[in-house]
């Protein structure tokens, strides 16, 4: 090798330090330059194959390092019930999380994925998280400080596995119980579901006044990403079948199922997931009208926005028979995420056919990343993209089951309360000869949680997770010589023969989620009715209601001495014995109307023709006993 003259060997010295250099100092890195700064200067050392890699959502199932590097995927998910191992560690969660990031960060510019789940009454899909009462039962406490807490806690046991980012709060406006999905929105009212939105600073940290509204805002590595969910229109459709046409008009549209969104953009919702649903016929995952024009234009929101899960697959019917078409529309309508959720090469290969193609222009995609990149600037993914442990005992804590505990108390509501108001049989006496628990759900932490609990569906039995029942409440409540008969199906003999001071009947619905959920009866499904007419017939009765909204029970209160609407209250059965034995006073009001038959469905408050069984805002109360 040939000797190198000085003067070159010092204009190479020059050359190298001015790369090392360059190389040492990037903008985009640099936490004290400007958000925007950060931003242009990322976008524009992107190519089009890593822009487009940052708005591929895909399942955890498949997010290999490798597949993060190759793809320069953007964002990660688990889908319900999708999880690294049965009952798996906060320690094992945090293993798999940073195992992915590290993919991403290995890429040539090092952009952090941000990793989602669906935490929607509590971290739901995690064995010994605190599941909190459903959003049925938390809009009944019209308590936007509870909720905030709720939020506040459900970020640390987010965090505590590694998490950053989660699709919750669901806040549609149910106005049909017949929906699948009813039990995931706070009411039928939609200045409940406004003030519920107090969630999401709980999630995600107070935004300061003087920010810039619409700018997404996450306060550090204790706070997750929040995701303000179905836009829009969700809870609305035809008979309150799951996915299908909303039909209102666009004043309506805007009066009851738009004001959440408005109050989530002021308190800095980080993104806003798209509903399967349509509106007047026309598919949310393509109406750029609703997406662009006013989501992002009108109410200047800034954050990103998600699809649901195969969303823009389902533009067509069938589901991708013109997945060419489904890109197009859906991207083309504002979508900046694609939860894919499996074969994102055909959603790359496709959609980078179209952007060279001109068929989709890249300044949509530029609008996408600049939106993705701002969360992930704001929540601090490029100077925090690893999880630590410090967090783990944050899973299930005890000051997080208090809370809970007390969310339940909060969320129940007493509809009857003894055969006449001067002969009330709540609280229930602690001591008494001997007491009979009865009733599917009575003793089944599954079925008092409902569906999205550790699996999409839900699942019952008590091995699920950890949690109290509502008969090991009741066990733990009573005074110790009181005995406690606990039979999930009595027949009228035995109730007779055992002269039994008085019966607690927990019946309800199983868990379900989504379409599954759909109910054009809402009946309470064997033997539920027959444990009722069974046990109070006999003797004095309070019935517990397990459910995720208002179901037919008129045939049946003549026999009933008390009922109480518990909805899906969480792993906390321990708050429903609270308010049998009078520890506490009851003081839920409905915030959905209680009908009285099917067939006047849907029947809100505020109808031309209302005629409930138990209007909205109803609710007995009762004084707690003093000991």
């Amino acid at each position: 090798m040939g000797a190198i003259s000085a003067p070159l060997f010092v204009v190479l010295l020059f050359c190298c330090l001015v790369s090392v250099s360059q190389a040492e100092y990037l903008k985009y890195k640099d936490p004290a330059q400007s958000l925007n700064v950060r931003i242009k200067d990322l976008l524009l050392r992107m190519t089009l194959e890593e822009k487009i890699g940052q708005m591929v959502q895909i399942e955890r199932s498949i997010a290999t390092p490798e597949v993060m590097k190759k793809y320069f995927i953007g964002s990660v998910l688990s889908g319900g019930g999708s999880v690294p191992k049965t009952n798996a560690s906060a320690e094992t969660w945090i293993q798999m999380v940073n195992g992915i990031q590290n993919g991403s960060l290995s890429t040539r510019l090092g952009i952090p994925m941000i990793y989602g789940i669906d935490a929607v009454h509590g971290h739901n899909n995690v064995y010994k998280a605190t599941i909190f009462p459903h959003n049925v039962g938390l809009g009944v406490t019209r308590d936007p400080v509870l909720i905030k807490k709720i939020g506040d806690a459900t970020a640390l046991e987010v965090r505590a596995t590694g998490i950053q980012y989660v699709f919750a709060p669901c806040i549609a406006v149910c106005r049909d119980p017949r929906w699948g999905r009813c039990y995931e929105s706070y009411s039928e009212d939609p200045k409940i579901v406004q003030a519920m939105t107090e969630i999401i600073p709980g999630l995600q940290g107070d935004i300061s006044e003087n920010s810039r509204k619409g700018v997404p805002y996450v306060a550090g590595k204790n706070k997750v990403a929040a995701c303000a969910k179905h836009y829009v229109g969700d809870g609305g459709t035809s008979r309150g079948i799951n996915e299908n046409n909303t039909l209102i008009n666009y004043r309506g549209l805007l009066n009851i199922h738009m004001p959440a969104y408005h109050d989530s953009i002021v308190k800095g919702v980080s993104t806003v997931m798209v509903s399967y649903s349509s509106w007047n016929g026309k598919k949310m995952h393509a109406n750029h009208f609703l997406v662009t024009d006013y989501l992002k234009n009108k109410l200047k929101f800034r954050g990103f926005v998600i699809s649901d899960w195969l969303g823009i697959d389902r533009i067509t019917s069938p589901p991708h028979s013109n997945y060419s078409y489904s890109i197009q529309a859906g991207v083309g309508a504002g979508i900046d995420m694609i939860m894919v959720p499996f074969n994102f090469t055909e959603f790359i290969d496709v959609l980078h056919y179209q952007v060279k193609n001109d068929i989709i222009p890249e300044s949509r995609i530029d609008d996408a990343v600049e939106r993705i990149l701002r969360v992930k600037f704001v929540m601090g993914l490029f100077e925090n993209p690893l999880a630590d442990l410090s967090l783990v005992n944050q899973l299930g804590s005890e000051e997080h089951r208090q809370l809970a505990r007390e969310a339940v108390r909060k969320s129940l509501v007493l509809l009857k309360n003894g055969k006449s108001a001067e002969k009330p049989l709540l609280p229930l006496p602690k001591k008494a000869a001997n007491i009979l628990v009865a009733g599917s759900h009575a003793h089944n932490l599954g079925y008092q949680c409902g569906g999205w609990t550790i699996t999409w569906q839900g699942v019952g039995g008590n091995n699920l997770t950890v949690g109290t029942t509502i008969l090991d409440a009741v066990k733990q409540t009573i005074d110790p010589a009181t005995d406690v008969f606990f039979k999930e199906s009595p027949d009228p003999t035995f109730v007779k023969s055992n002269n039994f001071s008085y019966a607690i009947v927990i019946v309800g619905e199983p868990p379900y989620a989504e379409t599954f959920g759909d109910s054009s009866n809402l009946t309470i499904p064997e033997p539920g009715p027959s444990t009722i007419t069974n046990v109070c017939k006999s003797i004095q009765c309070v019935v517990v209601l397990i459910t995720g909204r208002p179901v037919v029970i008129q045939p049946y209160l003549s026999k009933i001495d008390a009922l109480v609407a518990a909805w899906l209250p969480g792993t906390e059965g321990q708050g429903v014995a609270d308010l049998l034995f009078g520890d506490y006073g009851f003081t839920g009001k409905l915030a959905r109307t209680w009908f009285k038959t099917v067939n006047q469905l849907p029947m809100n408050v505020g109808d031309k023709n209302y005629d409930p069984l138990f209007p909205f805002g109803f609710g007995l109360t009762t004084n707690p006993t003093k000991h």
